[in-house]
């Protein structure tokens, strides 16, 4: 019978209990040069509204095919960070774009045409700036006690108040913001943060419930204390999946509704 001697037996425990490395995650190669074309549009390589250079130029720069890139674009354009403009090329995607500027509001009137009522009417409330409460900066990634900026705003349509919004910001990215800045802006608020401040925001994670309006909601929505509010908390996130904020807003529903396209 054939012995295993101290030494071996040693050997074989400590590769026993050697941790198992992990395996590499296989990526495929256009989702390498979506992440590359990614990490330029944070940079702000490409800013908002501009043209991206072509297939054939971005082929070159990556050293893959073609038809590489194109597959990145493909997916690009479906998360609406980049717009094809047949026979112009493709741009980044920005929220003065008329199609896009309703893209992060849902709240329709109930005739159904958003555009008859035109622009909302902007009120500051407050615009202050303080430190991060836990809550807020676990929503933004920051550490408690950060500097952000907390904005209180009334929107109306047609000289009827309907959205009472909480903002919060990072103090550090919107640095210098102001109430007459935020008030006297023309365009849609997301517009305003790309061209001022560099941050646009990508995509939101929303949630959405059904309260009472309290009587501090009831008076500066001018509805009755009690009334059914929708509720609505999003955090908007720029390129990478970076929180950039914080929003709660209540919606009157008397003659609106909340729409959402599913696919």
């Amino acid at each position: 019978m054939a012995h295993t001697s101290p030494s071996a037996l040693s050997d074989i425990a400590s590769s026993a209990d050697a941790p198992v490395q992990p395996t590499p995650a296989f990526s495929p190669l256009y989702q390498q040069i979506k992440g590359l074309i990614l990490q330029s549009l944070q940079a702000g390589e490409w800013k908002p509204g501009e043209a991206i250079p072509s297939e054939m130029d971005l082929a070159a720069r990556y050293r893959v095919s073609q038809g590489t890139v194109r597959k990145a674009i493909d997916d690009l354009a479906a998360e609406n960070l980049v717009v094809r403009r047949q026979g112009k090329g493709t741009f980044v995607a920005t929220h003065s774009e008329q199609h896009v500027q309703y893209r992060f509001l849902k709240l329709m009137p109930d005739s159904g045409d958003q555009d008859s009522e035109g622009p909302a009417q902007r009120q500051i409330v407050d615009c202050k700036r303080l430190r991060a409460s836990a809550e807020v900066a676990r929503a933004l990634a920051l550490r408690s006690g950060d500097a952000v900026l907390q904005v209180r705003r009334i929107l109306s349509f047609g000289g009827v108040p309907t959205i009472l919004e909480d903002l919060w910001l990072p103090g550090a990215a919107f640095k210098g913001l102001s109430a007459e800045q935020m008030a006297g802006y023309q365009g849609p608020t997301y517009a305003m943060f790309e061209v001022e401040f560099g941050v646009r925001m990508v995509r939101a994670e929303e949630k959405i419930r059904a309260i009472a309006a309290d009587a501090q909601q009831a008076q500066l929505l001018q509805v009755p204390p009690g009334t059914p509010l929708l509720s609505v908390e999003r955090v908007a996130y720029t390129y990478n999946d970076i929180p950039m904020e914080l929003r709660r807003g209540v919606y009157r529903t008397d003659t609106h509704h909340y729409r959402n396209a599913l696919s």
